[in-house]
């Protein structure tokens, strides 16, 4: 599912020769030698609730786009446990699809292996313009002062959903806005063999978007300004202990959460089991396990104190898919043609309709579609109170060596040793140990 963006378990396998040797994409296998200008290959993310889902929601509009232009576009829909090694693979083979989504957290990373088409002021123009995108779903394209290596496909951000039954249950008139009410109304929801809040403790991804906020809201980052790791400082310890704390001491969080990396917690939530789900855009995703949008509520992730905001308000990571084009396809035109279909306005608000995210095309945002309540959170969080992970050239790295971490230490409060600042600096040091040097 879409939120196993596991910057996968082999990431760190992007190494600085990847970033020194890669220097192609694209495949004659998808539009290449062998294949005719009027066939692409597209590796979709899965964003549905299965493979086979997303099929049925991608399936006819690629029909369209033929019917439309005469290209055929070969379909694989990509397990986000498997994209990011895949796509590391074709940027080194060469042996790639032509087009391809990828998670916008990993487009600096991927941008810097050279694999990837720049979208410059004439590539733009070709799609209808770079003004046609919301400046947050721009600012996750690519390192900063660069060309794009990618464009905004499906925008979305984290909220708070909430069980309505079992918090009048419990008593509980409103959802939480600050962590300390999200404590406490953890607590009073913790009982009877249910807990107040999921995790998915055991998948990095998960782990680094949550501390990536937490970190914001302590003041923190996890790079310095020019750009060097910088796991171990105060505030990103702070952040760390506070988030696996919701286990380790505050005990809203069940300890067997330690080991879910297959979006268990959001099944949890769908039956009951958990009363409250910090995810992305998780409308679609519970609409398919049967859960009925009048069983829950969403509201904004909380923070410290106050309301969300820009700095340490900030609560959620600008979460989304682009889409990108390997520079050596042999199908250019056909390509970027494909790109413009799918930025449509028309085509955005099928696909974002589908998928229960936010169109990161202006004109298709302001769609009645998108005007409902779930929406207006999810809209309001990307507009005022999300930022973009670090767009760097070991981003990818910094997620599953930090996200790592943070498993470990959700599996060291499951077996109930103590998670302390020292405890965590130990594991943040290990994490910044692994990244590249320079």
């Amino acid at each position: 599912m879409r939120s196993i963006r596991a910057a996968a378990v082999g990431a760190v396998t992007m190494s600085l020769a990847l970033a020194a040797t890669a220097c192609g994409g694209g495949s004659a296998a998808g539009g290449g030698s062998n294949d005719s200008p009027k066939t692409l290959t597209y590796w979709a993310s899965n964003q549905g609730a299965s493979i086979e889902i997303d099929k049925k929601v991608l399936q006819p509009e690629l029909d369209k786009f033929e019917k439309q232009t005469g290209v055929k576009v070969k379909l694989e829909v990509v397990p986000w446990s498997d994209l990011l090694n895949r796509i590391l693979t074709a940027t080194t083979s060469g042996q790639g699809p032509d087009v391809l989504n990828i998670g916008n957290t990993w487009s600096a990373s991927l941008q810097a292996t050279g694999a990837l088409l720049p979208w410059d002021a004439k590539q733009f123009d070709a799609i209808g313009g770079k003004d046609r995108f919301v400046a947050s779903a721009l600012g996750s394209t690519g390192a900063e002062g660069k060309d794009p290596a990618a464009v905004p496909l499906y925008s979305m951000a984290y909220a708070l959903y909430y069980n309505k039954k079992m918090f009048a249950d419990a008593g509980i008139a409103n959802p939480p806005a600050t962590w300390a009410e999200l404590i406490a109304d953890g607590k009073k929801l913790s009982k009877g063999g249910k807990w107040g809040l999921g995790a998915e403790g055991s998948n990095p991804s998960e782990n680094i978007h949550h501390v990536f906020v937490f970190a914001k809201q302590h003041g923190a980052d996890f790079f310095t300004a020019d750009g060097k790791p910088d796991f171990t400082n105060d505030g990103v310890v702070s952040a760390v202990q506070q988030y696996v704390g919701l286990m380790a001491s505050d005990k809203i969080i069940a300890p067997g959460n330690a080991e879910y990396a297959q979006n268990q917690s959001v099944s949890d939530f769908a039956k009951g089991k958990n009363a409250m789900l910090l995810w992305q855009s998780a409308s679609a995703n519970l609409k398919s396990q049967g859960m009925s949008e009048a069983d829950y509520g969403i509201a904004p992730v909380p923070v410290q104190s106050g309301t969300p905001g820009t700095g340490a308000n900030v609560n959620s990571m600008v979460a989304g898919i682009n889409m990108a084009v390997f520079k050596n396809t042999h199908n250019l035109d056909g390509a970027t043609e494909f790109v413009k279909f799918m930025t449509s306005d028309a085509e955005q608000k099928i696909l974002n309709t589908a998928y229960s995210s936010i169109p990161p095309v202006a004109a298709a945002q302001a769609d009645a579609a998108f005007n409902t309540p779930a929406n207006a959170v999810l809209k309001d969080t990307l507009a005022k109170s999300a930022a973009a992970l670090p767009q760097v050239a070991d981003e990818s790295q910094f997620e599953t060596a930090v996200g790592t971490a943070v498993k470990e230490l959700f599996a060291d409060a499951a077996a109930g040793r103590a998670v302390t600042a020292e405890s965590v600096k130990a594991k943040l040091e290990k994490a910044q140990q692994q990244m590249p040097t320079k």
